[in-house]
């Protein structure tokens, strides 16, 4: 059985699905209403609204509490409501593939890093920002928080929505053209969309569409897992920007400004389709056809 069949596996009818979708929405909003509770009673500032000596450290701490809540909330409905096994929403195989997730997070984390060195290399205003003091607890926090944000984002987009319009329209290519939109639309709100304009969204939904790809084709969340746990690890630890409305005390600080550059299209016109024939071809994939239309 392939990824986007799993869906079979479980119980339950259209009611139940937005039940669950129902669910997911308000686990979100609840996990957002405790840190900003936890952020105005005990900081005094609301985390839409951050004054500039805010501890970072701790504001990414109380931004990523909200997807724990959802983690949680799309297993249960996986398991309580579906009655799925929790497998099921990760992976095809009998196991999950940690040496998949591993190798696309490390070819990635590669990529990022040689660009960083280039853009270094050719005068792109990119600073020196380490500080030891802030570093070391900020290394800790998005090691161990932010998979869990990505991967409830991957639970949400990869596993169970993608999983669901599977069931529902029984062609990969529709799975992954809506749920690669709806992940987009979701960084809407985003304030460097604000800053950058709403072709950024362009990047946010390219994004989806190639981690939907690698989802249905390698029939398994691992490989999405992976890219997207370093893509963000990598915001947050070693390159940051001084222009967004949130950043943290990363080791190096990109000054640039705000703009759909040129490492936005080449990610999604080059990078991300030629990891697509890597992966085909690392992994072997078969039955690419069937499982797209």
């Amino acid at each position: 059985m392939n990824f986007l069949n799993l869906a079979d596996k479980g119980q339950g009818n259209g009611g139940t699905y937005m039940f669950a979708v129902v669910v997911i929405f308000f686990s979100l909003v609840a996990g957002q209403l405790v840190s900003e509770i936890i952020a105005v009673n005990q900081l005094g500032f609301s985390l839409t609204k951050l004054p500039k000596n805010a501890d970072l450290n701790l504001v990414l701490t109380l931004l990523l509490i909200p997807f724990a809540f959802v983690f949680a909330a799309v297993l249960m409905c996986i398991k309580f409501l579906f009655k799925r096994p929790v497998l099921s929403v990760f992976t095809a195989r009998t196991f999950f593939d940690w040496k998949r997730f591993f190798t696309s997070f490390g070819i990635w984390g590669m990529v990022l890093t040689i660009a960083l060195a280039i853009g270094i290399s050719t005068g792109q205003p990119v600073d020196w920002n380490f500080n030891p003091t802030t570093f070391f607890l900020l290394f800790l926090i998005s090691i161990f928080l932010i998979p869990i944000q990505t991967t409830a984002e991957e639970l949400m987009f990869r596993g169970f929505l993608l999983q669901t319009f599977g069931k529902i329209f029984k062609k990969g290519w529709i799975s992954i053209l809506l749920t690669g939109a709806l992940f987009g639309f979701l960084h809407w709100a985003n304030p460097e969309v604000a800053l950058i304009g709403n072709i950024l969204l362009l990047y946010y939904i390219g994004t989806g569409v190639f981690l939907g790809v690698l989802a249905v084709l390698d029939d398994g969340m691992e490989l999405p897992m992976g890219y997207h746990a370093i893509n963000n690890i990598f915001a947050s630890v070693v390159l940051t920007n001084d222009w967004q409305a949130f950043h943290t005390d990363a080791l190096f600080i990109d000054r640039s400004g705000p703009v759909f550059g040129w490492e936005s299209w080449l990610t999604i016109v080059v990078l991300q389709p030629l990891l697509v024939l890597l992966f085909a071809k690392l992994y072997k994939w078969k039955n690419i056809k069937s499982k797209l239309f």
